[in-house]
């Protein structure tokens, strides 16, 4: 029977890469324009720091996610190279493992000593690595995958403080930047709730909430710090 149901799970490796990737694009670009303004630099410095940072920023977000995920898969793939092993050494006890994990799950123990021994005929290690160690295809590290999403999200979310910068008068910069960064990041916030199925007020407070902090923090340090231009 041919499956038609749609699980928002197949998502969570490009989704959490791209919210990531745009949340801290956002943030990390306005606090930046936010610190530097309120150090009482001009307008040219302001765009210069926010493209250094832009830079800055994707070429970090993709180098750690790439490291990050590339460890999650080589801790994967050692996970699986043992189970490969384990089931060539010794397949009956490994059938044994699947049948009281079924048991576990509620299956009694007839059914769970056939379920365990079709899974393990028709896919042995797949079966293992799914019920066993948890790795599913649809949340298998994929580095290159994440550290891309990463970095080109950075980068859109990077680009809408600066172009609030290019576009507003430098006597109202300051709260323009602020104001529309809290824009972006609840708009941020309510496509991925939209895209996860998660609770649309709490994904949109939660960005809202760490967001302003953080511009408010980076400002804070700009005007301690800070000379008048």
């Amino acid at each position: 029977m041919r499956h038609t149901e749609k699980h928002r799970t197949e998502r969570i490796g490009w989704l959490r890469a791209a919210v990531l990737g745009a949340n801290d694009g956002i943030v990390s670009t306005a606090s930046l324009v936010l610190g530097v303004a309120a150090a009482g630099a001009d307008s040219s410095t302001i765009l210069i720091a926010g493209v250094a940072g832009l830079m800055a920023g994707a070429s970090s977000m993709a180098a750690g996610e790439y490291v990050s995920v590339s460890s999650q898969a080589d801790t994967e793939k050692a996970d699986l190279d043992r189970e490969r092993r384990e089931l060539a050494a010794d397949p009956e006890h490994e059938q044994a493992e699947l049948r009281a994990i079924y048991i576990g799950r509620g299956l009694d123990s007839e059914i769970a000593d056939v379920v365990a021994s079709q899974l393990m005929a028709h896919d042995a290690i797949g079966t293992h690595a799914r019920d066993e160690l948890g790795i599913s295809a649809c949340q298998t590290a994929k580095p290159l995958q994440a550290a891309l999403t990463s970095a080109a999200t950075f980068s859109m979310g990077a680009v809408l403080p600066l172009l609030v910068v290019l576009l507003v008068p430098a006597t109202v910069l300051f709260w323009s930047v602020a104001g529309s960064a809290l824009l972006f990041l609840a708009l941020l916030g309510a496509l991925s709730a939209a895209a996860g199925g998660a609770p649309l007020i709490v994904a949109i407070a939660r960005v809202s909430f760490w967001g302003a902090l953080a511009m408010a923090l980076t400002a804070g340090v700009g005007a301690l710090f800070g000379v008048t231009a």
